[in-house]
Order: C-alpha cells, then sequence, then structure tokens
C-alpha cells in the first residue's frame, strides 16, 4: 500500500506542478514591437512657438503616436483642428480636416477628406487634401479646390498658400463667379 500511495502522491505532485506552470504561462504577458509601437492620446493638443509665442494650436479629439523608426508618425483619425494666432493670440486663420497625418521628421501635415480653411478676412477654402509645411508655413494641394471670398467663387486644380491665408493662388484656375452672376444662373 505504500508504494501505491507514494506513486499517487508522485502523480498528484506532477500534475500540480503542471497546472500551476500552465497558470504561470497564462498570466505571462508576451509584447512584441508591433504592440507597442502605437500610443494612443484623447483630447490632444499641440502648440507651436516661435521666441516663446504661440503661433499655431493643433487639437484632436484622438491621436495615433507611431513610433517605429522606418516611418514615424502622427494620425488623428478622428478630425483636427489647426489654429494659426496673430502675435496677440487671435485666430489669423482655421483648418479643420475629417482626418490627418503627422510626419514629425519632414515637417509637414497632410489634412484629408473635407479640409476647410477659413481665414480672418472670411475667405474660405474647401478641397478633399492639403498639405501643410511646417518649415515653410505653407499649405498646398494638387487637388480641386473651391474659395469662397465675400462677393466671389473661385475653382480650380492646385494651390499655394501662406499658412494663415494672407497671399495664395490657384495654379490652374478654372472658373471665376461672382455672387450676383450665381444668383441669376439659380433663378
Amino acid at each position: 500500500m505504500s508504494k501505491l500511495v507514494h506513486w499517487f502522491l508522485t502523480i498528484a505532485c506532477g500534475a500540480s506542478l503542471i497546472a500551476c506552470n500552465d497558470l504561470k504561462e497564462e498570466k505571462r504577458q508576451v509584447f512584441t514591437e508591433n504592440d507597442v509601437a502605437i500610443e494612443v492620446g484623447r483630447d490632444v493638443e499641440i502648440l507651436y512657438s516661435d521666441s516663446a509665442i504661440v503661433r499655431v494650436r493643433v487639437t484632436g479629439p484622438l491621436l495615433h503616436n507611431y513610433t517605429d523608426r522606418e516611418n514615424p508618425r502622427q494620425e488623428f483619425p478622428a478630425g483636427v483642428k489647426i489654429t494659426f494666432l496673430e502675435k496677440d493670440l487671435s485666430v489669423r486663420s482655421t483648418l479643420t480636416a475629417k482626418t490627418a497625418f503627422r510626419y514629425q521628421e519632414k515637417g509637414k501635415i497632410i489634412a484629408r477628406d473635407s479640409v476647410i480653411l477659413i481665414s480672418s478676412k472670411q475667405e474660405k477654402l474647401e478641397t478633399e487634401e492639403l498639405i501643410w509645411d511646417e518649415k515653410t508655413a505653407k499649405v498646398y494641394t494638387e487637388k480641386f479646390v473651391k474659395v469662397t471670398k465675400p462677393g466671389e467663387i473661385i475653382y480650380g486644380y492646385g494651390l499655394e498658400a501662406e499658412q494663415d491665408f494672407s497671399y495664395w493662388k490657384i495654379t490652374v484656375p478654372k472658373g471665376r463667379i461672382k455672387v450676383e452672376q450665381l444668383d441669376e444662373v439659380l433663378k
């Protein structure tokens, strides 16, 4: 009987060691480079300053910060708002889009999907993609653009502008409509 009890205890101890080992395996989490290559931020605000004066404010409800070495970037998948400010912090222009991608190393933000830029002079740019070059303080696109200014609508393909929209030009203008003309056409 002692051999049977000894044999039973040996099997029971072995089974408990295997069970404990299985529990340890379940508790251990292994993270790969892909798991930790993204940081998520909510209600994000990024400020750009020049000589200790805030010049640009970037906000978004959600930010995905990809930290991989080959393509580091920040994505705003739920929308972005970029506010260009005067020295006295008054708003010079505002850019909004449904999504945006910021490439830190290149110093560029690419805004996409329902991009709207409104200046303090009530000029409104609408396009599907707009690139902001942080280094040159310019915005540009090759896509279709529509610019609405008091009393006039101008449209075409491609645009180059100052980031605050104080100066702009459409690369390939296609048409210009005075608001009075538009009212007559719609009658």
